[in-house]
């Protein structure tokens, strides 16, 4: 059962997530360049403290393989994602990401073989109906295209926080990160022929960090990720897939927050834009209550179940 502490680590960690996205835009190189450099860091501090404490580092080729590939999915989630950041806004790309539990309702089921529940579904659909909103008012193409990579990078998160639930009940959440973090790493290095190809018009990579650009990255990646991202697979032993990604769903909040303030984006986003954002974390705060309200129904109806039939004389 996940205690009040947990949800409270969890508040700072996605806290943590939002200030990403402004990680990544103040950054200035590019997108594909930035996920290179943040998982081989990210992999490389988490070896050494694998290293230090002694933690159980080999899992046998078939587990480490399968963590491995699960890098592959995060290397093009944090593509997708800081892309989307630069393409639109900060406050766009957040609010898109905030599709996990849509994602998460949707697959979870799936990849556990569990039921579908009717209010995450609805809830999921509350979402939908933000990005709508959200659509509906957001006409330039560059933030139609920023919120389209944001919901695929949020569809990516929601799958491979699936899976991560699974793997934590096994192997240490340090490990899996470890072999993630090297999987994105290499999983980036495999697109560079064709990011080159056919994405960047000079042909070449671009490595080029000043000072701040370092200060920036070093944030990035020893406490927006080594920390968070360790941090959060861990609560994954006692909070679920579905209400770890709905409470992400705070992450556009706090980034938007910090937008408003770095790079003063309140002034460019539209009414809708708003109308949309509330309806989305409106989710957040009912999930909760809906949640708690169908957990109450299945243990009275295992308590009384309907089906006991009184004997007759």
């Amino acid at each position: 059962m996940p205690r009040f502490k947990d949800f409270l680590e969890l508040h700072f960690v996605i806290f943590l997530w939002g200030f990403t996205a402004i990680l990544g835009k103040l950054i200035s190189i590019p997108a594909v360049e930035l996920v290179t450099l943040r998982t081989l860091i990210t992999a490389l501090a988490l070896g050494l403290i694998i290293y230090k404490r002694g933690t159980p580092f080999w899992l046998g080729r078939k587990n480490v393989l399968q963590i491995f590939s699960v890098g592959f999915l995060i290397a093009a989630h944090w593509i997708l994602f800081f892309a989307a950041a630069r393409v639109a806004s900060v406050s766009i790309c957040l609010v898109g990401m905030a599709t996990c539990s849509l994602w998460t309702a949707v697959l979870e089921p799936l990849f556990t073989k569990s039921r579908i529940k009717p209010h995450e579904i609805l809830l999921a659909l509350l979402i939908i109906l933000g990005l709508y909103i959200i659509f509906q008012h957001e006409t330039e193409f560059n933030s139609m295209l920023g919120i389209g990579m944001a919901v695929g990078s949020a569809l990516l998160a929601s799958v491979f926080t699936i899976i991560n639930a699974k793997l934590v009940k096994k192997v240490p959440s340090t490990t899996i990160t470890c072999y993630e973090m090297a999987g994105a790493c290499v999983g980036t290095v495999l697109f560079f022929p064709v990011y080159t190809a056919y994405f960047v018009e000079s042909g070449t990579l671009n490595f080029a960090l000043d000072a701040m650009d370092w200060v920036y990255l070093l944030v990035l990646t020893l406490a927006c990720t080594v920390y968070a991202y360790t941090a959060g697979v861990r609560l994954m032993q006692r909070i679920s897939a579905y209400s770890m990604n709905l409470t992400v769903n705070l992450e556009p909040v706090y980034g938007i927050v910090l937008a408003w303030f770095i790079f003063d984006e309140g002034d460019k986003m539209s009414a809708g834009f708003y109308y949309g954002a509330a309806v989305i974390l409106l989710s957040v705060f009912i999930y909760p209550v809906l949640d708690a309200y169908t957990e109450r129904r299945k243990k009275l109806k295992q308590a009384f179940p309907d089906n006991v039939v009184v004997g007759k004389d």
